[in-house]
């Protein structure tokens, strides 16, 4: 059972160590019925019978039918909270990826909050490891990012391409997208409850690591996007699997125009599975937003149902509204190929499991994985020269052919597919 206090969680014993003398709280309870009996029976322990009676409870029903545990999420309404010397967890570091084994729980911290938590092949290779010895041991796991500004920014996608220089370079890129997707796979049907905390910037890989989750919690100041046309290569890490899932169009448009969704418009896209905010905004009126496309849905409806990018554009252009020429320019900006990919992928994904959408990008990641492709010029333009100006091959939609984006979608050697045990292609 996992506690939090002022947005940061901890374990039961910890809680219990917290000075509430003057503090008043609203516990608000994520679970079955039952589940929530439990918690309210745990809390009224010796430790916190002076201020039980300053705990106010709502319990808000789990969305998924799988849940075993309950999360209890406590916010303080006035006075100081003073955390005590002596923590009763066991701390593992592991370099830039913190593990924490709390009894029956398990809690993941990405800790790079300086590179705003983005994710190297070897924080995947620690979590993939510490999900698979917790997979049949925990009752709960719990992944957030250390630091304020982000829970995950995405893939070190700068160290990928650089090492396109190095004579291995192809294949350590190849290694870092199935060790990848691989993990976005088990966390999509992990047995105990995922919860992600997904607080600040929420990007690309951060996106994998918690959207396949049993549960996702967002904060005010959560930013969500999947940039990665911008860059030369395709939304990943499973997002052909969710995006196509998304009310209407709404999935094709934040996948190709990377359009970023801040504060409490994940849960209007249902990217978030908590659905408390008829609770929250009994108490904080202020978290009451309205979706912030929710102006333009009906736009995004009507152009980007179109059946090719060039469509989409042009009913764009045919549109006098500066939110639709805004789009236009956006669009223009990302890589042709890219563009074209995505769509294809995120159109297809629809009809496909998780493990099969990701068993598709793995081909598409792989044939990105080249020092003459957009992935390489798309970095290099944006995060390593930083000039802005990617020269994109080839240059227009209009010379990205059918079988050139069929031919990214090709089957890969039999050796080189990525092995899902789920997968049916």
């Amino acid at each position: 059972m996992f506690y939090s206090v002022h947005n940061r969680y901890v374990s039961a014993l910890d809680f219990e160590n917290y000075d509430l003398a003057h503090s008043h709280w609203l516990v608000l309870i994520i679970g079955e019925e039952e589940q929530v009996a439990s918690v309210k029976r745990r809390l009224h322990t010796t430790t916190m019978r002076s201020v039980v009676g300053k705990l106010h409870y709502s319990s808000v029903g789990a969305t998924r039918a799988r849940a075993t545990t309950a999360t209890v999420r406590c916010l303080s309404t006035s006075g100081s909270v003073t955390a005590s010397k002596e923590a009763a967890t066991t701390q593992t570091i592991m370099d830039e990826v913190l593990i924490k084994d709390v009894g029956d729980n398990g809690v993941i911290v990405l800790n790079r909050p300086k590179a705003l938590n983005a994710i190297n092949f070897s924080m995947v290779q620690k979590i993939h490891s510490a999900l698979k010895q917790w997979e049949s041991s925990k009752k709960l796991v719990i992944i957030e990012g250390a630091g304020e500004k982000a829970f995950c920014a995405g893939g070190d996608v700068k160290s990928l391409v650089l090492a396109l220089n190095e004579p291995k370079g192809e294949r350590l890129g190849e290694e870092f997208f199935r060790t990848e997707y691989t993990l976005n796979h088990l966390i999509g049907t992990y047995k105990a409850p995922y919860v992600a905390i997904i607080n600040g910037i929420t990007m690309g890989g951060g996106v994998g690591l918690s959207v396949h989750g049993k549960y996702r919690i967002a904060t005010e100041k959560t930013l969500f996007a999947m940039p990665e046309t911008a860059i030369g290569l395709f939304p990943d890490v499973g997002a052909t699997y969710f995006l196509s899932r998304l009310k209407g169009r709404l999935g094709i448009y934040l996948g190709l125009t990377g359009h970023r969704l801040k504060e409490n418009c994940g849960f209007k896209t249902e990217i978030d599975s908590q659905k408390i905010e008829p609770i929250l905004n009994k108490y904080q009126p202020k978290l009451n937003h309205e979706f912030s496309l929710a102006p333009h849905m009906s736009k995004i409806e009507t152009c980007f149902s179109a059946p090719s990018v060039e469509e989409i554009i042009e009913r764009l252009k045919k549109d006098n509204s500066d939110w639709a020429q805004k789009n236009v320019e956006v669009l223009l900006k990302m890589s042709p190929s890219s563009l074209k990919v995505t769509k294809k992928a995120i159109d297809e994904g629809k009809g496909k499991s998780l493990a099969d959408c990701l068993k598709i990008e793995y081909r598409l990641a792989c044939t990105a994985l080249t020092r003459d492709g957009d992935f390489y010029e798309g970095v290099r333009a944006l995060l390593i020269d930083k000039d802005q100006k990617p020269v994109w091959k080839p240059i227009s939609l209009a010379d990205v052919t059918d079988e050139y984006v069929n031919k990214r979608f090709a089957a890969l050697p039999a050796d080189k597919e990525l092995q899902l045990c789920t997968s049916k292609l």
